[in-house]
């Protein structure tokens, strides 16, 4: 690779061995001169080689070194890639040295290696015909990372297709539209989503800089879509606000630039009218993730989701009659859930978000005051759906997840949501209530004992419905 930044000075332009417009023979490339070159070494004084083109290939490999990135298959790791590393650390520098390696698997045409034998084979140019550049690259980035054998899957390059050319009908439908909501953003909706964005931005970065594709295009398109719809389904009846409309068309097509650039080229010039190309516009700049924001948003979404789960299992009993859901809230946790999370706080890497072995967390928790006294299985069988949901949070949200006291107030929360809450349940009404006041346990009736033997917990509120 040292070889490449300056071969075309030698061969003129032709690194395959074309004789050289610079004059220099293979026999003035001494020693002295490769180390001036590659090694910082001192000016060969001596060398019949113009000084001028001397600093040429020496401007040249500086320019290129090092070099960030090395990309091959798994094949090469035993030979190639093991001993570019060993001759780079033997001959240059430290500065000089290889940034990063990246290593892919093989190819399988869906879910089969590919094989001329067998005719389940395609080149490059065949699906390009085929499936256009845009929807190949697509596919390809969601074929898998890793040295794991990479899967292009013909559904998914025909669902790219219909998903990219989805997007640009709904782009000119809303840029054409005059019934966007006029204004800065300032609904509950309006803060989830413009959170939503900036959490794609700096993830799908991330994944960019680790060579994470197919991550990158879950987090920088396939998620960011998800998100649009939470937004659209949360406004309701209110319409979608335009700024952050227009700013997630701008945000979405500059991420999925490196994998769709075509499409992303078609979007930033004709539908967008922006100036340049969308290679030149640079990375979308964010504001810094608002986590409890995300919190919200993941409860808000849980919430219904198990309230739909239960009003599809009542709802044979509920014919013709009006619905009233009432959610009962406590935003305290039980003393035994606070010393499970205390255990998790006390073996949980924050910088990682990865947990000690589970071992050591069961030896906590057998030597914790929940065990005084008790069999640990039935300490075991008490405490470990609540850990083990737990620690998957913590591992997605952070340890914020593993707070004593959540960082939001549950009620609050729902009366701003009580209406996207009716409309995905279809309930006539929604009233919340605290499961720690009086006034609002009277209210429960004939349900009360429910509650106690099934009481909340912050982040999981107990949902009963009844009917009148």
């Amino acid at each position: 690779m040292a070889y490449y930044t300056i071969a075309h000075l030698l061969h003129n332009e032709d690194m395959y061995g074309g004789s050289s417009t610079s004059g220099v023979t293979p026999e003035q490339m001494t020693n002295e001169v490769w180390d001036f070159i590659f090694c910082d070494g001192p000016f060969p004084k001596s060398s019949e080689v113009s000084q001028s083109i001397l600093n040429k290939m020496k401007q040249e490999f500086e320019y290129w070194y090092p070099f960030d990135l090395r990309v091959s298959g798994k094949d090469l790791i035993q030979n190639h890639l093991t001993f570019c590393i060993y001759n780079h650390t033997a001959i240059m520098s430290k500065k000089h040295w290889p940034r990063g390696f990246r290593c892919n698997g093989h190819l399988m045409l869906d879910s089969m290696k590919m094989s001329k034998s067998t005719g389940n084979f395609m080149t490059l140019r065949e699906a390009i015909a085929e499936y256009s550049a845009d929807a190949t690259r697509f596919s390809l980035a969601d074929a898998g990372d890793g040295v794991d054998d990479a899967n292009f899957v013909s559904s998914t390059a025909n669902k790219a297709i219909l998903d990219l050319s989805k997007e640009i009908s709904w782009m000119e439908e809303q840029l054409g539209a005059n019934t966007l909501r006029i204004g800065p953003p300032s609904t509950f909706a309006d803060r989830v989503f413009a959170n939503e964005m900036n959490i794609a931005v700096k993830m799908t970065e991330q994944n960019y800089q680790a060579c994470k594709f197919r991550d990158a295009l879950i987090t920088g398109f396939v998620g960011l879509q998800a998100a649009r719809k939470w937004y659209w389904v949360s406004c309701g009846s209110q319409e979608m606000n335009r700024d952050l409309v227009w700013r997630f068309m701008d945000v979405q097509t500059r991420m999925i630039a490196p994998i769709c650039p075509h499409y992303a080229e078609h979007v930033w010039r004709e539908l967008l009218k922006k100036d340049g190309f969308v290679v030149n516009a640079g990375w979308p700049t964010a504001d810094a993730p608002d986590l409890t924001l995300q919190v919200v948003k993941k409860y808000v979404e849980d919430l219904i989701g198990s309230m739909i789960k239960l009003y599809n299992k009542q709802k044979a009993n509920l014919t013709n009659k009006k619905v009233i859901g009432l959610i009962y809230v406590k935003e305290q946790f039980d003393e035994w859930k606070v010393e499970c999370l205390r255990i998790l706080q006390n073996n949980f890497n924050r910088e990682t978000r990865c947990f000690a072995a589970d071992s050591v967390i069961l030896e906590a928790l057998q030597s914790s005051s929940l065990n005084q006294g008790k069999d640990f299985r039935q300490t075991q069988k008490l405490c470990m759906p609540f850990l083990k949901s737990k620690k998957k949070d913590a591992v997605e949200l952070g340890a914020q997840a593993l707070d004593l006291k959540l960082p939001f107030g549950e009620i609050e929360v729902l009366q701003q949501n009580l209406d996207l809450v009716k409309r995905q349940v279809k309930l006539e009404e929604v009233e919340v209530l605290s499961a720690t006041n009086p006034d609002d346990r009277a209210k429960a009736g004939s349900h009360v004992k429910q509650i106690e033997q099934n009481p909340p917990s912050p982040g999981s509120p107990t949902t009963i419905f009844l009917t009148c």
